[in-house]
């Protein structure tokens, strides 16, 4: 049976337009069994689309822990405890991979991370409505409430979007919130997938979605952790320790599940990697550590680390920089940067996911840049006048007070 902290509907004020308070009835219950949840996972699974999401904790955890999930089909939602005693999520994670059903989320990646941690699946197939909101000129990376007020007019309830969703009992109104998120995604996704089919656009999104369904994008390799280091390192000698010290932080925070800073501050890597520190002395001068760090077991570990990294074949190392742009390579940058804003303008896409300033600087300098802005439809739409921008085929000039494109023979 389920466990009903009402047994009647409830209703739930939420700020309206104009900060109006709206009221309205919700009479889902919250599931806690693994019975209840199999039974609503059988009846979503029936649907075309439910939508996704979910409430977790993870600031003191290297892994998300999973409090609620929620989920909706065009006629019913769920609120699903995560944490309620013996309940099982294998039908939850059974309808994340039945390839019949597609999963609607906003700002997946948080959320498949944590279905690919718990049961070692990617859901697919999978439909992102920032991606699709990028893609329909929304703007980079709309934030869901705003996006819901876009579309629907509806002003969610952000008051417990920051609250402690692992306490129990949950509260009523934790609840309300939690259903809303999914229920409002509903009226979302079907405004953005029509839209998308109008505009002709709905393979854009398809494609985006299959980085969101790789493996590989949640695949926490220790060896590959160096790589969302902003740190800078000019010598091959810094970039092999980068790599081992950044490597045995991973392993470390995976290992006592605890965030990555807890063990090292990014800050601190790159001061390792530029002083190569070999022994406990060198160690302690290091200013960005915690004074006494050096006297841990983790200070031997660092040392052991750097040893590791010096230890290492220069010539099996990742290149470092990226190539010089020749001659006026800055200028050309800078250029495409306005073609790609006033490409954005004219097709009403999201500049960021046309193309990064990364894929700017490499057209720059390659006309074979391997970069998401010279395949597919983005090479089509941005690519190929970048690259006659960049040969001369194509100009930039004023006309009335705003940047036009010239064709040039």
């Amino acid at each position: 049976m389920l466990n009903r902290y009402r047994t009647t509907p409830r209703h739930a004020e939420t700020g309206g337009d104009n900060g109006e308070k709206t009221r309205y009835a919700a009479s889902m219950d919250l599931i806690t069994t693994t019975a209840d949840l199999a039974a609503v996972c059988d009846r979503l699974s029936r649907h075309p689309f439910v939508t996704v999401d979910t409430e977790f904790l993870r600031e003191t955890t290297y892994y998300p822990q999973l409090c609620v999930l929620q989920m909706a089909s065009p006629e019913e939602s769920a609120v699903v405890d995560a944490l309620a005693e013996g309940i099982d999520l294998a039908p939850f994670f059974a309808l994340m991979a039945n390839q019949k059903v597609l999963k609607v989320f906003h700002a997946a990646r948080q959320d498949i991370e944590i279905v690919w941690h718990l049961a070692g699946i990617v859901p697919a197939p999978v439909f992102d409505t920032q991606v699709a909101a990028m893609v329909l000129g929304y703007g980079d990376s709309i934030a869901y409430d705003q996006l819901v007020e876009r579309i629907t007019g509806h002003r969610p309830d952000k008051t417990h979007r920051f609250t402690d969703w692992s306490s129990r009992p949950l509260s009523e109104a934790q609840i309300v919130y939690a259903e809303g998120d999914v229920t409002h995604l509903r009226d979302v996704y079907t405004a953005l997938d029509a839209d998308l089919r109008k505009r002709g656009r709905s393979e854009w999104v398809a494609e985006e979605m299959d980085i969101l369904t790789s493996p590989k994008t949640y695949d926490a390799d220790p060896a590959r952790a160096w790589e969302r280091l902003k740190t800078r390192v000019r010598k091959p000698k810094e970039l092999a320790i980068l790599m081992e010290v950044a490597a045995w932080r991973e392993r470390e925070a995976q290992t006592r599940n605890v965030p990555r800073s807890r063990v090292l501050k990014d800050d601190a890597i790159g001061d390792i990697a530029t002083h190569a520190p070999t022994s406990i002395e060198r160690l302690a001068g290091l200013r960005s550590l915690p004074k006494g760090f050096e006297r841990s077991k983790w200070g031997a570990d660092i040392i052991e680390a750097v040893q590791r990294g010096l230890a290492r074949d220069p010539r099996d190392l990742p290149k470092l920089d990226k190539p010089r742009h020749n001659g006026n390579g800055s200028a050309t940058v800078e250029l495409l940067k306005v073609l790609l804003r006033m490409t954005s303008e004219r097709y009403a896409v999201a500049s960021k996911v046309i193309a990064t300033v990364d894929d700017l600087e490499q057209i720059a300098t390659s006309d074979d840049a391997d970069v998401g802005a010279l395949k597919g439809w983005r090479r089509e739409l941005f690519g190929e006048a970048a690259l006659g921008l960049k040969h001369g085929r194509l100009a930039l000039a004023m006309e009335k007070g705003r940047v036009i494109r010239v064709d040039r023979d």
